[in-house]
């Protein structure tokens, strides 16, 4: 049985300006990366810690560290790391040292052909309605933006942004900022002004509300779904999912998640935290299945690892085997 070696690091990352969602904002990225290695063959792996489900560096470091190497896989890591970021270094990894050891993509392995280019969403901060509606402006040349929203305002960003953008097609993210008072005036706002999907509108502690009420415009869940065990009590409130690795706790959770999606109705998106492409490069194959992608974290950056991703504006070509699979 061959013995890895795992090892584990913090890195930090500047953003590019400063990016905000409803629950705050911050000026860079601070990841997470996995290596294992058996003396000849190395594979990584990055994920990012996240508050809101909590984690920190340290307790995803810690969390890493405890796991041994011996007779570690991908079926028994499920095993022995719950669902979330530590879990997706390692899973990542994993996948990353099987294809570079046998020579085959990590696209093959997961019996997925040939990865073709996807278009990814770009992110347009959390800001007041004119300055959100300026940086739309500014990225008009991208097919589809993400809008981040926060309650109150809501209306009047979605209706700026608009009229800035006004053959861009938006979907829109509340990371759980709306209450059930504002949500019929922010869905009627949001179905005139084109928008094609909205994001976990509500916290997800109270999203069975959803399911009382009209969706003039889709609904999808982003904080209320991690892995495939959550989509039973989706049902009736959303009417697609967003899976990210660093929810799922890695690749292998997350391709089944979009496959079970699938099954039961949903529509897809894969999403991502900010970080650098070494996080977006697994995501790549989910992608290939998914109504919307929305893999733009290193072009929120000041700046990317070597080797990265290529994109060629909203266009995410797959990833070469230096970076990862």
């Amino acid at each position: 049985m061959t013995l890895l070696q795992i090892e584990a690091w913090a890195e930090s990352w500047p953003i590019a300006g400063n990016f905000a969602i409803s629950r705050g904002s911050k000026r860079e990225a601070s990841v997470v990366v996995a290596r294992l290695s058996d003396g000849r063959t190395a594979g990584r792996g990055e994920c990012v810690p996240y508050a809101r489900y909590g984690e920190t560096t340290a307790s995803v470091l810690a969390a890493i560290g405890a796991v041994t190497a011996v007779g570690l896989d991908r079926a028994s890591l499920s095993q022995r790391l719950p669902a979330g970021a530590a879990r997706n270094a390692l899973d990542c990894a994993l996948w990353d040292y099987e294809a570079k050891g046998t020579g085959r993509s990590a696209a093959s392995l997961a019996g997925i052909g040939a990865l073709k280019p996807v278009t990814t969403a770009y992110t347009i901060s959390l800001a007041d309605a004119e300055e959100m509606a300026a940086k739309a402006r500014s990225q008009h040349h991208m097919p589809l933006l993400k809008l981040k929203l926060g309650g109150a305002g809501d209306a009047e960003r979605l209706r700026r942004v608009r009229a800035a953008c006004p053959h861009t097609r938006l979907i829109a993210d509340a990371n759980e900022s709306w209450s059930p008072e504002l949500l019929p005036k922010l869905m009627a706002a949001a179905a005139d002004t084109g928008i094609e999907l909205i994001e976990q509108p509500l916290p997800a502690a109270a999203d069975a509300a959803l399911a009382a009420i009209s969706h003039p415009v889709p609904l999808c869940a982003d904080e209320s779904v991690h892995t495939v065990a959550d989509l039973d009590r989706l049902s009736g409130r959303y009417e697609a999912v967003n899976i990210k690795l660093d929810k799922t706790g890695g690749l292998t959770e997350a391709l089944r998640l979009a496959a079970e999606a699938r099954v039961r109705g949903f529509k897809v998106m894969l999403g991502c935290m900010v970080a650098t492409s070494l996080a977006m490069a697994p995501a790549t194959l989910v992608a290939q299945v998914a109504d919307w992608v929305d893999l733009d974290g290193p072009l929120l950056l000041a700046k990317d690892r070597e080797p990265c991703l290529s994109y060629r504006g909203a266009l995410l070509d797959p990833p070469k085997a230096e970076l990862w699979g």
